[in-house]
């Protein structure tokens, strides 16, 4: 969401405070209680940047690196600059915000509220003693492991393909409510139950909406406008994780999430997206400082898009030669990544992604005057796709890190099937940050 240009003195006050809360660790503000003084805001400021060169020219870069905050452009990029902010309201409520700004590839800048939302700290009936948390609000939905993390999270530099396709450029995220349970067992596992509005820019696979269509329709597919008007209208969200320690020096844990929706194709056009994701961590006993390590993540995604059948009324009003039977698409794709530490500072990695899919994808043909099935291929949202990309990341202190990066793609929606592009990126932190979910 852009929400405008604040003033210059609003952002030189904040940029004192990070800064004096950055040398001394104070809070940047408290709220008496009783007799006890309750410390209210942490504040932190995050920016990524990058520069690189890619034989794909602009248009086609741009869809090769798919997340908003990747590298897009040949030369200089600011990825985003995030600043966070993490307090308690009360003793019962937690609250986290998270403002993003960056420049677009047309140069323009961008402001966002990525993130505003309440966790519960205490719930009646001895609910929290018992593994439950409340959270409220907008953010990002808990499907996997990469939708959650923000930018600075990513061990790469930019979002696996098979996440923008399905996510869109934001990853998807947006206002609703989330109860999360530690269950009762044995080992760590953590249930997540989530609803959230279906409908915006963040929720592409969904309602979405007009704006999301018009740059990146799915399967080519009529959009159908629909509204939040029941509990029907809402993405569920189902996450279960489930955590051990294999041996004193392996750690592991094995997540499976759901989410289910309405999509924009019309009043029964319905959205099925299934995950797996696994990630183990070596880290020997006697480590220093965390070096050596090695790690290990994997995530796979499937989604069914049943979309209603519709017509491109704009071409054909009466829906004659504009009419568009239903159908259903079906997408899949992963990513499996290891990071090798091998020395203090110093880490070395390589990812690999597949993406692709099955059914038609449609386009209404003006000269012909009618609809018809346009190879999917053709589509950079769902056609076969290839990357492979090493890393080298070196970590001059743990408030900064420098990242070389390399992407091999290999594709079929452009006139030459394979690109290279290398980013080096920077990436520094002032203050104390909110912990994220890693």
């Amino acid at each position: 969401m852009r929400i405008g240009s604040p003033s210059l003195g609003s952002i030189a006050v904040l940029a004192c405070a990070v800064a004096a809360h950055a040398q001394t660790g104070d809070p940047i503000a408290s709220r008496p209680l009783g007799n006890a003084n309750l410390q209210l805001l942490d504040l932190s400021v995050d920016a990524l940047a990058a520069v690189g060169a890619s034989t794909a020219r602009d248009d086609t870069l741009e869809v090769l690196q798919g997340g908003g905050h990747d590298p897009r452009q040949r030369g200089f990029t600011l990825q985003q600059v995030e600043l966070s902010a993490l307090g308690a309201v009360d003793p019962y409520l937690n609250a986290e915000v998270h403002l993003i700004y960056f420049l677009d590839t047309e140069g323009e800048s961008q402001f966002e509220v990525e993130e505003a939302f309440l966790q519960t700290m205490a719930l009646p009936f001895g609910l929290h003693e018992h593994g439950f948390q409340i959270e409220a609000g907008t953010f990002f939905t808990e499907f996997g492991r990469h939708n959650p993390r923000h930018p600075h999270q990513w061990d790469w530099q930019d979002a696996p393909f098979v996440i923008s396709r399905f996510f869109g450029e934001d990853g998807i995220r947006g206002p609703g409510a989330r109860l999360g349970w530690l269950l009762p067992l044995p080992w760590f596992a953590e249930l997540h139950l989530g609803a959230q509005n279906a409908e915006g820019e963040t929720q592409v696979s969904f309602l979405a909406n007009d704006e999301v269509f018009e740059e990146r329709p799915i399967g080519g597919r009529p959009f159908a406008e629909q509204r939040v008007r029941s509990a029907a209208d809402f993405t569920y969200l189902v996450r279960l994780a489930n955590g051990v320690d294999l041996t004193d020096t392996i750690t592991a844990q094995l997540g499976g999430s759901a989410l289910f929706g309405p999509n924009a194709t019309g009043s029964s056009g319905r959205t099925r997206i299934l995950g797996v994701d696994a990630v183990a961590k070596w880290v020997p006993l006697d480590a220093s400082r965390g070096w050596p390590f090695v790690q290990l993540e994997v995530e796979a995604l499937h989604r069914t898009y049943e979309a209603d059948d519709g017509c491109f009324e704009e071409f054909d009003p009466d829906c004659v030669a504009g009419f568009v039977p239903d159908e259903t698409l079906r997408d899949h794709g992963f990513y499996a990544q290891v990071l090798y530490g091998f020395v203090l500072r110093w880490a070395a990695g390589v990812r690999y992604e597949y993406g692709s899919g099955s059914g038609s994808n449609v386009a209404f043909d003006e000269d012909a005057g009618a609809v018809v099935r346009t190879s999917r291929s053709d589509d950079p949202y769902r056609s076969p796709r290839h990357r492979i990309s090493p890393l080298l990341v070196f970590y001059p202190s743990e408030y900064a890190r420098l990242r070389l990066q390399y992407n091999y793609d290999d594709i079929t929606f452009s006139r030459d099937h394979t690109q290279h592009s290398v980013w080096l990126g920077v990436e520094f932190l002032i203050g104390a940050h909110p912990a994220h979910q890693m």
